[in-house]
């Protein structure tokens, strides 16, 4: 093999190690953390031009965090995260950048961090970038005006999904060992399934949206997208927490998650539900994910666990709860937006159904408690549940391009009829590997627990990890000109 030939495998190898596993380098100072930083910034500038996985990238910046970390490191410090690069996604608040959450414009940069960003920042990572996401995060495919497509690193002709889809793409190619996304109707479990990732959505409160309150009323939460199990505890571990803001504050665990993650689970009765929420729009499982999704329940089945198929007990009253909450966070967005001319019309017709939905936030908050106590039923019975992330594997790039609002929201519910429902409920939910279709497009298993039940989803998906091994497998990293 030759010296560039195993560079190139070196970097990979490198690129790859894990959040867990860079950080014990940079202890064992066997790598630098600018080092590091050089790698995650060579490699996502190479791969812009196909992926397109980042609206902003903070080369000099984040090289001058990175040598200060070596200086920490040399010092003799330590913390959980020091000098790993690691990205957000473009709705979250960095001190100095603008937040323009997908939407083209001129806007103000913001004069503080996000909370999540002032934990990162404690622990030590370098944020080497802002990942793309759609206009205001509506959609499971990543693209608009703004910055063009964010593609698949398993297949770039496809969508890594959405909203955060640019966080998706960059850890899935080995971009950054880990980023943070946020999830309001499956938006960090989505890209996770159709990128071959473990993708936590928490319980509502469990990272705080802080500069808000709460974001889109309730339905969206910040969450780990990684390769591995251990490095979505540690990222739970470092950005949990609340601010006395925060209108939702959860009971911290007994243990950090790392701990839970480490613990192998008890004997457990998992329902496998592959019933549909009603969501206003026909969709149907896809025989070859469902096919997939089965397999993989058989698997918990060969570690132990106890699966029977039990459908959830769904009712309008799910779906009577996010449209006005989720229509209404979209309008109180959309006017941070300098210029609306220039969003796309379904953005804007959306916000406009926020404005005459509004009314109806309180009834919709009342329906959340009347459809926990329906779906909580299930967990008298069972510890948790296995459904598909998604009903379809990923979509190509461009599919609902040019679509009218009620086309667009046809192709969104035929493909992800699935993750919504625990944003209304507030409750953990976490998308893991199950497997590939025969064109090779990941498909994700989505196990879903009631509230507070982080610790549970870590240990099985630790379990499930350590037998399945899809950390170990790595999609060919495009290069620049090849689509």
């Amino acid at each position: 093999m030759s010296s560039a030939s195993e560079a190139t495998r070196e970097g990979d190898d490198l690129a790859f190690a894990g959040l867990i596993g860079q950080g014990q380098l940079l202890g064992a100072k066997e790598v630098s953390s600018r080092e590091l930083v050089e790698l995650s910034i060579s490699r996502i500038e190479q791969t812009q031009p196909t992926l397109n996985a980042f609206r902003l990238i903070r080369a000099e910046q984040a090289l001058a965090e990175a040598e200060e970390a070596d200086r920490r490191l040399e010092a003799g410090e330590s913390a959980p995260l020091l000098g790993v690069p690691v990205a957000i996604k473009d709705d979250t608040d960095l001190a100095g950048e603008t937040t323009p959450f997908g939407c083209v414009g001129e806007f103000e940069p913001k004069r503080s961090d996000a909370e999540v960003v002032r934990r990162l920042r404690a622990a030590g990572a370098v944020i080497v970038g802002k990942t793309n996401t759609p206009e205001v995060g509506q959609w499971p495919f990543t693209e608009g005006p703004a910055f063009g497509a964010t593609r698949n690193p398993w297949h770039l002709d496809h969508t890594p999904g959405g909203s955060s889809g640019g966080s998706a793409a960059a850890v899935a190619a080995g971009l950054v060992a880990g980023a943070v996304g946020s999830d309001g109707a499956g938006s960090v479990r989505i890209p996770a399934s159709w990128t071959n990732l473990v993708g936590l959505k928490p319980q509502r409160g469990r990272i705080s949206t802080w500069p808000d309150p709460e974001a889109f009323n309730g339905l969206t939460v910040f969450g780990p997208l990684t390769r591995t199990v251990g490095d979505s505890a540690l990222l739970m571990d470092v950005l949990s927490g609340n601010v006395p803001g925060d209108r939702h504050r959860p009971p911290a665990p007994a243990d950090p998650f790392a701990v839970a993650a480490e613990q192998p689970p008890r004997r457990l009765r998992i329902a496998l539900s592959l019933s549909i929420p009603y969501s206003g729009a026909p969709a149907r499982l896809e025989p070859e994910v469902r096919g997939i999704v089965e397999g993989f329940a058989g698997r918990l089945e060969e570690l132990g666990h106890d699966v029977e198929r039990a459908d959830i007990p769904w009712s309008l009253d799910v779906g009577a709860s996010i449209m006005p909450r989720a229509m209404g966070g979209l309008r109180e967005w959309v006017e941070r937006v300098p210029d609306h001319g220039s969003l796309d019309p379904r953005t804007r017709h959306n916000a406009r159904v926020g404005r005459i939905l509004s009314p109806l936030l309180g009834l919709a908050h009342g329906f959340e408690s009347v459809a926990r106590r329906r779906v909580g039923k299930t967990f008298r019975d069972y510890d948790l549940v296995l459904s598909p992330a998604t009903a379809q594997p990923a979509h190509p790039i461009g599919a609902c391009e040019g679509l009218t609002n009620w086309e667009t929201d046809k192709t969104i519910v035929a493909a992800c009829p699935y993750a919504w429902p625990w944003n209304v409920l507030g409750w953990p939910g976490l998308s893991v590997p199950a497997g590939f279709t025969a064109a090779g497009l990941p498909i994700g298993g989505q196990l879903l627990g009631p509230a507070n039940c982080e610790p549970l989803l870590l240990s099985l998906a630790a379990q499930l990890e350590a037998a399945e091994s899809w950390h170990e497998r790595r999609p060919s990293t495009p290069t620049a000109g090849k689509v």
